[in-house]
């Protein structure tokens, strides 16, 4: 089952990881594939200069803090679900991030290309790498946690997986890994909707403490 799961996890990853810097498709070995981190945002957003009392003052702008009261489980099924989602949350949060950081890049710079095979071989290589260097990450993930990082690529990038392989890839091979994916329980299309959906709305909350590093 494992291999299965790297297999989706790998496709995804490759379709939205690919590094712009890169000047010549023939040199995939030498890309530099970034790392996933740790899933927390910076607490300063950035920074400015202003003038009080005839002095020049840098001011820091903060990221937003999210506060929630304190947690309190109707049963012990809730309870055993929010431990797991904290779990799941942790490893698959820092990919998702990944994914969206680098969803625009890696589109515009395979439009460089000037034919699709060039394209398509150029991400073929990015995913043969990609797999090589994720492997040992990636047969680790359990369903549930694949299926949390569909969950969060859709937080993050408001895309569910599946949309983001039919635009790289076409409908046919996005259709593919759909079916496939739900062969095993892991589902591309996958929604998420914390307004509207309890289970949703604890992985929001989980995601929010892993960003503030207050979990």
């Amino acid at each position: 089952m494992h291999r299965r799961y790297q297999l989706i996890l790998s496709l995804i990853l490759t379709v939205c990881t690919v590094c712009p810097a890169v000047a010549k498709p023939d040199e995939a070995d030498l890309i530099p594939i970034p790392e996933p981190g740790d899933g927390r945002v910076r607490d300063v957003r950035g920074y400015y200069f202003t003038e009080i009392d005839g002095e020049e003052v840098m001011m820091l702008v903060l990221n937003e803090v999210t506060v929630y009261p304190p947690m309190k489980f109707k049963n012990k099924k809730e309870e055993e679900f929010y431990w797991r989602t904290v779990r799941d949350v942790k490893k698959a949060l820092p990919f998702a991030k990944l994914i969206c950081e680098t969803l625009l890049e890696t589109y515009e710079y395979i439009e460089t290309f000037p034919t699709q095979k060039e394209r398509d071989d150029y991400l073929k290589r990015m995913e043969d790498a990609i797999f090589k260097q994720y492997k040992p990450v990636l047969k680790k993930f359990t369903k549930s946690q694949a299926q949390m990082l569909c969950k969060l690529i859709k937080r993050q990038t408001n895309q569910s997986g599946y949309n983001i392989i039919k635009a790289f890839l076409g409908s046919f091979r996005a259709g593919f890994w759909q079916t496939f994916g739900r062969l095993f329980g892991v589902n591309l299309k996958v929604d998420y909707r914390p307004d509207k959906d309890h289970n949703d709305a604890i992985i929001e909350r989980v995601a929010t403490a892993v960003e503030l590093g207050t979990l």
